[in-house]
């Protein structure tokens, strides 16, 4: 790691006057401070914000990774984003948002520069590669999200398991037989996103149980992909009455597609989507729908990433807390009893 004597050697300066010229403490000549500058990029040398804590003071700010790649519900995600961002203020930290490409070497960069007290995660794999780098560098952290081995962990999630169960429960008991599950492209489930196979998997066992005849289909979200999604489904399964959607973008396209196929819902198809309250009401009609709600992810995590921060500033370990919201079954007007079997 590039250090600031290493720089102070490349510009041929003293390191008192690297370390003034980053502080501003004292006047430097345009000149050298040009110098320090080319000296700092020719290394690709990070300020240790560290390095101003050896007063005991910090950084007052929390690295929140956000990812923003194409396979992911952004306003979702900048909804939690917003919340922890509301909650550190009330600690009176600052967020920095870390975005896209910010994997094991964006977490390795924020420990190794200080840059932050501590890291909250999001978008959490079963088998995030990010994680051995929180163990190893032992930054304070929180993960908004569930990996396969939360062990030495602080984690907040939604219970997914637990609203794929409520999906099946509630089709069943309705009388609906044979279901389809809309869900997220095969990206998502190629890289193991928690939050996509969680559901499934609690939706599956709770079919299963109830004796449903189920497929999974994976879905990208556009108007043509819900199309050739909902094609393959009434093709495989021409007797299904039953929908369960997580998957927000499709959400909108299949119940055009159901009332241009000549389905009317609730009559013909129920559909039940998991998916925020707003989301839900906006459609017509409106959504059942399995939710939680996003804002207390937030703040949890941020409860979690800060009595992590003062567990280190102590020298004592942290408390591992591992948190499942609980999702509630919101009945509207997309769910009723099955038609008759033709």
């Amino acid at each position: 790691m590039v250090t600031l004597a290493d720089v102070a050697r490349h510009a041929g300066v003293s390191s008192s006057t690297v370390s003034y010229a980053l502080s501003g403490k004292r006047p430097i000549s345009d000149g050298t401070r040009t110098r320090i500058e080319q000296a700092i990029t020719d290394l690709g040398y990070h300020p240790n914000a560290g390095a101003r804590a050896l007063a005991g003071k910090r950084s007052h700010i929390i690295a929140l990774v956000v990812p923003l790649h194409p396979e992911v519900h952004v306003p979702t995600m900048m909804e939690i984003a917003i919340a922890v961002t509301v909650a550190a203020r009330e600690h009176g930290y600052d967020v920095l948002l870390l975005t896209n490409d910010e994997g094991p070497e964006g977490v390795r960069r924020v420990a190794a520069t200080g840059l932050a007290d501590g890291v909250i995660l999001m978008d959490v794999r079963l088998d995030d590669e990010r994680i051995p780098v929180l163990r190893a560098e032992e930054i304070p952290a929180a993960l908004i999200g569930l990996p396969d081995d939360p062990a030495g962990l602080s984690c907040v999630d939604h219970d997914f398991a637990t609203a794929g169960a409520l999906c099946a429960d509630h089709l069943a008991d309705l009388g609906h037989r044979d279901i389809a599950f809309i869900g997220y492209s095969s990206g998502v489930y190629r890289r193991h996103a928690g939050y996509a196979e969680r559901t499934l998997h609690g939706f599956r066992a709770r079919a299963e149980r109830r004796n449903l005849r189920f497929l999974h289909r994976p879905c990208a979200g556009t108007y043509e992909s819900t199309a050739g999604t909902l094609a393959r489904i009434l093709a495989d399964r021409p007797d299904t009455t039953g929908f369960v959607v997580q998957n927000e973008s499709a959400i909108g396209p299949l119940l055009s597609l159901l009332r241009a196929s000549g389905r009317t819902v609730p009559e013909d198809a129920s559909v039940i989507a998991i998916c925020p309250d707003p989301m839900a009401e906006q459609h017509s009609p409106r959504l059942t729908s399995v939710t939680s709600p996003k804002k207390d992810l937030g703040q949890v995590a941020v409860e979690q990433v800060m009595a992590r921060i003062a567990a280190a500033a102590a020298g004592t370990r942290p408390e591992d807390r591992l948190l499942l919201m609980p999702p509630e079954l919101v009945v509207r007007e997309s769910t009723a009893p099955a038609p008759p079997r033709s």
